[in-house]
């Protein structure tokens, strides 16, 4: 049995994949491809993803892209312990966090906090401080929405990690990276407790970002 994953350490939706075989205990080969990089976007590679984005998956034979679709065939074609519940509404309640985090959360808190002030550091680039300022207002509403959502359970949607956990926690480690990011989570203590469980978990600390 083979399981090979295409993309970069430094993506976040590499990272959900990521966390979701490690989760379920599956061994699996990352291909690196830096989707950044022109002369990585080969005619092979677009057969894997024609839309030129990462990740792409394989499983002895079988091709998928796009995080969601990846990370639902993992839970369903292996062993270990469920990421997706069986109960119909808890089951909404996870498809609804997913799609809020990939709706609500990715862009403030990866693009406009995190990417604008720690990435353009690195570039000796001035910060836009009004996209950052943009993205902390964003990020405040959906926060305040997931803990809501939340209802001070141990995990986002109960009692059991699921996908929707670690959707939001690849997106929130770029977050916490940034002062700024640290500061709005401390207002909200239910999900600075989740993050406390979740940044501890194997799986998390099997596959950091690279520095």
């Amino acid at each position: 049995m083979t399981v090979t994953l295409y993309g970069a350490d430094y993506s976040c939706y590499v990272r959900i994949v990521r966390l979701a075989l490690e989760e379920k205990g599956v061994e699996y080969r990352l291909v690196p491809v830096d989707i950044f990089a022109e002369e990585e976007r080969t005619p092979e590679y677009l057969a894997r993803h024609p839309f030129a984005k990462i990740p792409a998956f394989e499983h002895d034979g079988f091709a998928l892209y796009e995080a969601s679709a990846i990370t639902r065939y993992i839970d369903a074609a292996f062993d270990g312990p469920p990421l997706l519940p069986t109960e119909p509404r808890v089951r909404a309640r996870v498809d609804q966090l997913i799609s809020v985090c990939d709706s609500y959360v990715y862009q403030p808190l990866v693009w406009d906090v995190f990417v604008e002030r720690i990435e353009t550091k690195k570039r000796n680039e001035r910060p836009d401080e009004e996209r950052i300022a943009n993205g902390l207002a964003k990020a405040r509403i959906s926060l305040t929405a997931i803990t809501k959502l939340m209802s001070g359970k141990t995990w986002l949607a109960g009692e059991n990690i699921t996908l929707a956990d670690l959707h939001l926690a690849a997106m929130m480690d770029f977050f916490l990276m940034t002062e700024e990011g640290r500061k709005l989570m401390g207002i909200f203590p239910a999900l600075s407790a989740w993050w406390q469980r979740m940044k501890s978990r194997p799986s998390m600390l099997a596959t950091p970002y690279p520095d």
